[in-house]
């Protein structure tokens, strides 16, 4: 896993970018890819890499050529079906000149234009130059795993895997989008496409993007496979979980394809404990695996783990993430996250990958995606159980549908009408498109009532559903109730969330690359069309993976009930023994100066998590939205500084006027 940026000017000219200006936007990148870095530039455009060295380890180093030197390439990813592909294109008389998955790029490139993207399994994106075109080509995986960013300052068109490469150049604008914190406090995180910056775009997961000095074509290659009914497998459910299995082992086994040894994360639930099961049982009964501990039964899992490494006989790490290891490290998770946190998950895991390399591991393979694909999360069976309750409003089994979702919840009478209240919201609007995410979404967004007095003015007349609603698919409509639900969770949380903040760029904030077996394009397209009652039967999330898994995990396993991975946040983030913390970030002065939210209410939030009461989850969140907002300010906006590491850059220099 790699870090690239660069540069091409669309006044056909020279850009006056100078070599230095390249390698500080490299340097600042350094953590994605501390092995080894290298430049490309001529009177139009450069490109630049640092490299996290894990396949043809020895002479790899970026830009990477064609034959004939006309197409030059930096990538940042791993295509895994590399091997394959590679052996076509030898056939097909091309020749390479390293042992790397990022030449099998070009050659495809060669071979097939922009339509080179389809037959990639992987996850990346990169940057293809033509200097003889003088056209530049961008592309990111179908999930949007990888980031690329971009923007167009001074007639210049810029790209890189992080914003802080642009801001590494002098001059360059830093204004943040108030549009874009809207976003991040209802549905927590930007919708695709936004960053938190004002001009700065992010190139959308499963698109291209093609540059010159006449036009920036974009073009969708893939969607999210979830078909309507008619469109679904009528295969008998042992044979779905035998080819749900079979499409599993082959993702493990092409994202098990390194130079360097490959770990696991374990944290004891069903995803990826079926991961590590599955390594153990067919490819490597030497895996390392990594595990987080709380010290709070709320969020800890570790008896689980501890468990399943017996169970497997591996080698298990843990890593205990304290409230105040949590608080220390805040900070630094939103310096690479680039945008505020409404929770302070993410803290964890970049603990957890700094063990990963302090270990001596580049790559884990990691549970992401099963829960969206294969319908494990709440939302799923909330969306079934309030579609039955809109149906059937007179049924004696109305309450029962809903209290059977979280018993231990509707225990407590109290807490019993605050649940019928939540899930009751917006039964009656069935159609619409976001029936199953409005009640969280409006609770989430209830956190902007601590937004100052300017800045509600400024978005009053915004409203991020109908950006939301732009991204739909046309037969969007025709889905079914969870598989509408399915599409939203994963183009908003999964895409923009879970694979960014909490996971590439806090993995990557340690240099440690992270693999999603779930997540391989071949297992979502077969997944899309099996029918959403094999998914989840009853209200028993991930039936068919629990199927597909029940052979190499133990019963306590895959019987047990979810436990949704979570973190402490106003336990973390406020402690009364500790008032530098919160001073530096909320108090009443830095509140004003940066004028995103009303100090008086802010203050009296403080007060309440200081007196001991812990609140509800809005009131986490809001704590956790408020304190990042303000790092994020202090960070990118007020007084942003680089940090440049120092490199060794390889370097090519082409000036030939003919061009």
């Amino acid at each position: 896993m790699c870090g690239l940026a660069g540069f091409v000017s669309l006044q056909n000219n020279n850009h006056g970018m100078h070599l230095a200006s390249l390698k500080t936007m490299v340097r600042s990148m350094n953590h994605r890819g501390p092995d080894e870095s290298g430049v490309y530039i001529d009177d139009f455009a450069g490109l630049g890499h640092c490299r996290l060295s894990i396949v043809g380890v020895l002479g790899g180093t970026q830009p990477i050529h064609d034959e004939d030197k006309t197409l030059w390439i930096v990538f940042n990813g791993e295509i895994y079906n590399y091997v394959e592909l590679r052996n076509n294109l030898v056939r097909r008389g091309h020749r390479f000149y390293t042992r790397t998955d990022t030449e099998v790029i070009v050659h495809l490139f060669q071979e097939k234009g922009m339509k080179c993207v389809e037959d990639l399994n992987g996850q990346f994106s990169f940057a293809i130059w033509n200097p003889d075109k003088k056209e530049l080509f961008l592309a990111r995986d179908r999930l949007g795993v990888r980031p690329l960013h971009y923007s167009v300052y001074n007639g210049v068109f810029y790209f890189a895997s992080e914003v802080k490469a642009f801001f590494s150049l002098p001059g360059f604008p830093r204004e943040m989008d108030e549009k874009s914190l809207d976003q991040v406090f209802t549905f927590w995180t930007t919708l695709p496409g936004r960053t938190m910056f004002k001009n700065i775009f992010e190139l959308m997961p499963g698109h291209t993007l093609c540059i010159n000095d006449r036009s920036q074509k974009q073009h969708k290659y893939w969607d999210i496979p979830l078909y309507p009914r008619e469109a679904q497998s009528d295969f008998p459910l042992a044979t779905l979980v035998d080819n749900v299995r079979e499409l599993l082992i082959d993702s493990i086994r092409i994202r098990l394809r390194a130079d360097v040894p490959v770990g696991t994360y374990l944290s004891g639930g069903l995803d990826s404990s079926g991961i590590t099961a599955l390594v153990v049982k067919n490819f490597n009964t030497n895996v390392r695996t990594f595990g987080i501990t709380f010290g709070d039964s709320r969020f800890d899992e570790s008896n689980y783990q501890r468990q399943m490494a017996d169970f497997l006989s591996v080698n298990h790490s843990e890593v205990a993430a304290t409230n105040l290891k949590i608080r220390e490290n805040f900070n630094r998770v939103i310096w690479h996250a680039e945008k505020p946190l409404l929770r302070t998950a993410a803290v964890p895991l970049f603990l957890l990958s700094q063990q990963v390399r302090k270990s001596n591991i580049k790559v884990v393979l990691t549970g992401e995606g099963a829960d969206e694909f294969c319908g494990g999360y709440a939302i799923f069976r909330e969306t079934l159980a309030r579609r039955f309750v809109a149906k059937n409003p007179c049924s004696r089994f109305r309450l029962r549908a809903i209290e059977e979702l979280y018993p231990e919840i509707f225990a407590s009478p109290r807490a019993r009408l605050t649940m019928h209240g939540f899930f009751s919201q917006g039964l009656t609007d069935v159609d619409n498109p976001f029936f199953s995410h409005l009640p969280r979404w409006k609770t989430t967004a209830r956190t902007k009532s601590f937004f100052s007095e300017d800045l509600q003015r400024t978005l009053q007349s915004y409203d991020g559903l109908d950006d939301c609603a732009a991204f739909l698919p046309h037969d969007f409509g025709k889905l079914d109730a969870v598989a509408k639900a399915q599409y939203l969770e994963i183009m908003i949380f999964l895409s923009n969330y879970l694979l960014s903040s909490q996971g590439d760029r806090v993995a990557m904030g340690n240099s440690v690359e992270i693999r999603f077996p779930y997540l391989d394009h071949r297992l979502l397209e077969y997944l899309g069309r099996v029918p959403t009652h094999w998914k989840i039967l009853g209200l028993n999330e991930k039936h068919i993976l629990k199927r597909a898994l029940s052979d190499v995990l133990p019963a306590q396993i895959v019987n047990r009930t979810k436990q949704a991975y979570r973190s402490p946040v106003q336990e973390s983030l406020i402690d009364n023994s500790d008032d530098i913390f919160p001073e530096a970030y909320i108090s009443e002065q830095k509140l004003k100066a940066t004028g995103l939210f009303d100090p008086k209410k802010v203050l009296l939030l403080l007060e309440k998590v200081r007196s001991g009461n812990v609140g509800s989850e809005t009131d986490g969140m809001a704590l956790s939205g408020i304190v990042s907002t303000q790092m994020f300010y202090n960070l990118f906006i007020a007084d942003f500084s680089p940090e440049l590491s120092d490199c060794t850059f390889s370097i090519i220099e082409d000036h030939r006027t003919n061009r």
